[in-house]
């Protein structure tokens, strides 16, 4: 018998055990299916996580204060005044101190790196309301203070219209930019028409100057439900965050981390730090956020990889004991292939062929089942559809080993029956 003939052989003797076979594809199903389905979805919130917050590009870094508030018994927030008799306990309290209007013009005034730019922002008040004479946006507007520096390092770009002028920044002018949901939303019919008229942002009027084009959004944040004005006129009309954003562009990406520590030395003096104080901000290069908050979805792979190897060995021990009964079943049948001038290794690879065949169509069914229902999530979160290549590779590498493994001891022993006796087995 040559190889084709007894893959045959095995594919037959598979179609006529029909319920058999089915039962144990669905068992190594399973665990594939769930090791691809958390990976497409991890995957998938992963693309949305970094669509969302690595929109200034890969030659930008950002100057922020560290996400906690020390506070003392009076509940205030400490002084940002440090001086060398600090004490100890003095120093450690900065951190946290947020970065106010007079250290982010300071820094914009002292940062000289060739070829940079330095932008300013503040966020300001989600859930608001913008209209003209003739439409009204939902609540869901989101308020943002910015330089003329700031669109640029947002990743965005002015489809109509233009940006700000330094006037206008110094003075709160009440001017805005408009991102494109809420264009479209107020001038449905042309976007255009809208460039010098006037808008109502919470009811305070607005001229706008620009609109920004259409980008990407994500599940985490759509960047065309913005209005984007002088962050002067945002500290004055509206509740802000209570620290500013630096964010610094270079020209070149090589340039990156010499930039981000002329940065460090330059804002270390202007936050008052001595020489032995700790920084008490950070600098995060371009998506250092999202890949934070990646690290802690990494715990769900582990636990796919623990379910599915739980599963897959619950899988391989059932598929070698059906293989077995399979054995005792075909006694008379293997007795009779032998008989006709089958040999040892053609017994044992036909068993060996049928434990990898069923191993392989579970694997398939579980990577097919898990890809299309781990990508509902990724059309959930508006990015595109997920194929985990390598895990689904590694999913047919893992249950090939397993049919293998599964079907050897059933194999070796079918290939060592004796064909007489076989031949009269009843």
């Amino acid at each position: 018998m040559n190889f084709f003939d007894v893959l045959s052989l095995s594919w037959r003797n598979l179609k006529s055990n029909k319920l058999r076979t089915s039962i144990t594809v669905i068992i190594i199903a399973l665990g594939i299916f769930a090791l691809i389905l958390i990976i497409t979805a991890i995957k998938a919130a992963s693309n949305s996580l970094t669509s969302s917050f690595s929109t200034m590009g890969a030659n930008s870094f950002s100057i922020r204060y560290r996400s906690w508030v020390i506070r003392f018994g009076d509940g205030k927030e400490e002084s940002n005044k440090s001086s060398k008799s600090n004490t100890k306990r003095d120093r450690k309290s900065n951190i946290g101190i947020p970065i106010n209007y007079y250290e982010a013009l300071a820094f914009k005034a002292q940062y000289k790196f060739p070829g940079a730019s330095v932008a300013l922002a503040i966020n300001g008040p989600s859930g608001i309301v913008v209209n003209n004479s003739s439409f009204k946006t939902n609540p869901e507007i989101k308020l943002f203070g910015g330089d003329e520096n700031y669109v640029s390092m947002d990743g965005s770009e002015i489809l109509e219209g233009r940006n700000f002028s330094p006037a206008e920044i110094t003075s709160g002018a009440n001017v805005c930019l408009l991102g494109y949901s809420v264009a479209s939303t107020l001038f449905p019919k042309n976007i255009s028409k809208g460039l010098e008229t006037i808008i109502h942002v919470d009811h305070q009027p607005f001229r706008v100057i620009g609109v920004l084009k259409k980008k990407s959004s994500s599940a985490f944040f759509s960047s065309g439900t913005v209005v984007i004005m002088p962050y002067n006129n945002l500290r004055k009309n509206f509740k802000t965050s209570a620290s500013f954003l630096i964010g610094v562009t270079v020209r070149d990406v090589k340039l990156l981390n010499m930039a981000a520590s002329e940065a460090e030395g330059v804002f270390r003096p202007i936050r008052k730090l001595d020489i032995r104080d700790e920084d008490n901000f950070f600098i995060d290069k371009s998506d250092s956020i999202a890949q934070v908050l990646l690290s802690n979805l990494s715990f769900l792979e582990i636990a796919s990889i623990g379910i599915a190897f739980i599963t897959l060995m619950g899988a391989a021990i059932g598929l070698m004991n059906i293989m077995l009964v399979a054995v005792n079943e075909r006694t008379k049948e293997i007795g009779l292939v032998k008989a006709l001038g089958g040999t040892k290794s053609d017994i044992r690879h036909q068993f060996l062929f049928e434990s990898i065949i069923i191993s392989l169509l579970g694997a398939g069914t579980g990577i097919v089942l898990g890809v299309l229902i781990g990508n509902v999530v990724a059309l959930l979160l508006n990015t595109g559809f997920v194929l985990p290549w390598n895990w689904i590779f590694a999913g047919i590498g893992v249950c090939t080993v397993v049919g293998l493994v599964a079907g050897l001891y059933p194999a070796v022993k079918a290939s060592k029956l004796d064909p007489i006796v076989a031949l009269r087995y009843e």
